[in-house]
C-alpha cells in the first residue's frame, strides 16, 4: 500500500492523505467500512508527495479567482432596463 495526497476536493474539503495502490495513472482507495465503495483518483487527482500536492492545489486555487474575477467583471456590466 502506497500513501497519496488527495487534490481532487482541495477547493472544498482539502487536501487529505490516504493509503491505497497506484494502477497506471489511477489511485484506488479501498473501502474502509461495511457499507462504503472503493474510490478511483485520475490523472493529477491525487500525488506521491506532499510538495506535489500542494503546488496542484495552488494552481487550482489560481485557476479559481481568475474564473470568478472574470464572472464579477461580466455581472458588473450587466446593466437591467424594463421592457
Amino acid at each position: 500500500m502506497k500513501v497519496a495526497y488527495i487534490t481532487k476536493y482541495a477547493l472544498t474539503f482539502g487536501i487529505y492523505s490516504t493509503k491505497g495502490e497506484v494502477s497506471g495513472d489511477t489511485f484506488i482507495q479501498k473501502a474502509r467500512e461495511s457499507g462504503e465503495f472503493d474510490q478511483y483518483f485520475h490523472g493529477n487527482e491525487w500525488h506521491l508527495s506532499k510538495e506535489e500536492a500542494l503546488a496542484h492545489a495552488e494552481e487550482m486555487r489560481i485557476r479559481k479567482l481568475k474564473s470568478l474575477d472574470n464572472q464579477i467583471k461580466k455581472i458588473s456590466r450587466l446593466k437591467f432596463e424594463v421592457k
